[in-house]
């Protein structure tokens, strides 16, 4: 059967690493930041990676035998990938609730968009800002709503002692210091 009858993977949640995946029931929620992010993704690849590659398929293709065209096998290849990932951000987009961390009102209990110092029972204080699972940055302790940190941190107060549960076992850690701040989502580069 030609390939051009058969239906492609849409690459489905099913298919995203465990921490890319959004809680059955919940919401997607997102920083303005990163919905700036991949808003601006989405829109490079629809007006400019998506009519580059249909041009250079259409070149390959009028080049002959497709068969044993490798501009043409990879443009198509490349084709997919973009439409999927089209697919997947207009998916995320379509579902997103942004949460501005700056329009809250001061509060010192943990939700979304939360930057939170803390102090581990070693006596090392760290810090995590809690956004979207498509803004996870560990490098800058962004760390995603979903993770076990943001759990066992979420709708606690400053002074608090939650236990964070490890694959090592648990940790208590407190609670120092609670803030909402606007977050820096950077572009992947």
């Amino acid at each position: 059967m030609s390939k051009a009858f058969t239906k492609e993977d849409d690459q489905g949640d099913d298919d995203l690493p465990v921490e890319l995946k959004v809680p059955i029931g919940s919401k997607n929620y997102m920083t303005p930041g990163g919905w700036r992010r991949l808003k601006t993704e989405l829109h490079d690849l629809v007006t400019k990676a998506r009519p580059e590659l249909t041009q250079i398929i259409n070149w390959a293709a009028s080049n002959g035998d497709r068969s044993e065209n490798g501009d043409y096998i990879y443009g198509k290849k490349k084709l997919r990938e973009t439409d999927r990932r089209i697919r997947f951000l207009t998916k995320r987009l379509e579902n997103a609730e942004v949460v501005d961390p700056e329009a809250r009102e001061a509060t010192d209990q943990v939700f979304f968009g939360a930057t939170v110092d803390y102090l581990r029972a070693n006596g090392d204080e760290e810090t995590v800002s809690i956004v979207g699972v498509d803004e996870t940055d560990l490098k800058r302790h962004y760390v995603s709503w979903t993770a076990p940190i943001a759990r066992a941190l979420l709708r606690a107060r400053e002074g608090d002692a939650v236990r964070l549960h490890l694959p090592g076992g648990v940790e208590e850690i407190e609670i120092i210091a609670v803030r909402y701040v606007a977050l820096e989502i950077e572009r992947p580069s």
